[in-house]
């Protein structure tokens, strides 16, 4: 009875273990039927990436001008608004400053003064030079006095004119004249007003003027791009207010240099507007063709597995799957340049990922 017991018990546990091996088997199997990973793969070679560059840029006056008062005044008269088209050399608005025209009466006065006492030393000097040519007459102590004295008289008449001539060129700035033609885009002044540096709101300009039948557009080139812009000639852009224009400007000056705050390149365009289609203040949407470099490989963004500790790509060498660590450049329609330890000809799996470990069998199927 005893031994009929233990052979029960024994029983179900042979029936455990059997389904088990026969389990571990089954997986054995089932591997060494899969064989290698399935991968496709593109042959690698030295091509050239066409990549379009969108940027957002902004319009700005090709050059302008915010128009101030010199010294304190009051606003006599106003010849131009806001929109108004102006010449260069035009009168835009006249001030008046009383006080002025008294440090010019003043002038006036002391150099009339200083003439007269000039034209007096300078008589007698001429008179004791004449009689001083008869021996014993004049002594030569007296005519070097009086020649000091007509030295010093003229010096005073020279500083009397210099005086007048410089109330007379800041009795200019009271007249306000557009240094360039162009059109007012700002006025915050009317007659009347008290202005210059103590007057109230002197931290506005009296008016602003703009020249538009040309224009700049501006843009930051992050510094990413910064190497694909030496044959950059004609960019193309477009703007919001008439979505269906497309226009073109060429590339004029390039910074040379990044922005420390943006760590960007700035480039300007100059635009011709003589139709005045656009304005200054609008924001463009800029389109830079960068035509990309022929010694760069270049793989479908699928081939560039990135995880937290890398970026590589996965080639096949003898139907193994090697990591190659790379940097990625610019991308375009799907593709994307890089750089590392590849070569020509080189077989690059096009959908690998990280769940394809480095030395595992791969076998490379027609990639379609």
């Amino acid at each position: 009875m005893k031994y009929m017991l233990l052979a029960a018990l024994a029983l179900p546990a042979a029936g455990i273990l059997l389904p088990a091996c026969h389990s571990s088997q089954a997986e054995d199997n089932k591997g060494a039927e899969n064989g290698p990973t399935q991968v496709k793969a593109v042959s690698l070679e030295r091509t050239q990436l066409e990549n379009v560059l969108e940027l957002p840029g902004e319009i700005k006056p090709y050059q302008f001008a915010d128009l101030y008062a010199k010294f304190t005044s009051y606003v006599k008269t106003v010849n131009v608004d806001m929109g108004s088209q102006v010449s260069s050399g035009q009168v835009l608005m006249t001030l008046e400053a009383p006080e002025m025209n008294t440090q010019l009466l003043e002038a006036q006065s002391r150099l009339h003064n200083k003439e007269a006492v000039y034209q007096a030393s300078r008589s007698t000097y001429d008179r004791m030079l004449k009689t001083s040519k008869i021996p014993g007459t004049i002594s030569p102590n007296d005519l070097e006095i009086a020649f000091s004295k007509m030295s010093a008289d003229s010096a005073e008449l020279l500083s009397a004119r210099s005086s007048l001539r410089e109330i007379q060129e800041l009795l200019g700035y009271l007249t306000i004249r557009a240094p360039f033609n162009g059109i007012i885009t700002v006025r915050n002044v009317h007659p009347g007003a008290y202005v210059g540096p103590a007057g109230k709101g002197s931290d506005k300009p009296l008016l602003r003027l703009e020249e538009q039948n040309r224009l700049r557009l501006s843009i930051a080139v992050p510094e990413t791009y910064t190497s694909s812009l030496q044959n950059t000639g004609v960019v193309h852009f477009t703007v919001r207010s008439l979505p269906g224009d497309t226009f073109t400007a060429r590339v004029n000056r390039v910074a040379g240099s990044l922005d420390t705050r943006l760590r960007a390149e700035m480039l300007e365009m100059d635009i011709n507007n003589t139709d005045k289609k656009l304005l200054p203040g609008m924001y463009a949407e800029v389109h830079i063709d960068l035509p990309g470099s022929h010694d760069t490989f270049v793989v479908p963004k699928g081939a560039v597995i990135t995880t937290s500790e890398k970026v590589f790509v996965i080639k096949v060498v003898n139907n193994k799957a090697t990591w190659v660590p790379v940097r990625k450049g610019n991308e375009s329609n799907g593709k994307v340049e890089i750089f590392g330890n590849l070569a020509d000809g080189d077989a690059i799996v096009t959908n690998g990922s990280d769940e394809i470990k480095d030395g595992q069998p791969v076998q490379v199927t027609k990639n379609e």
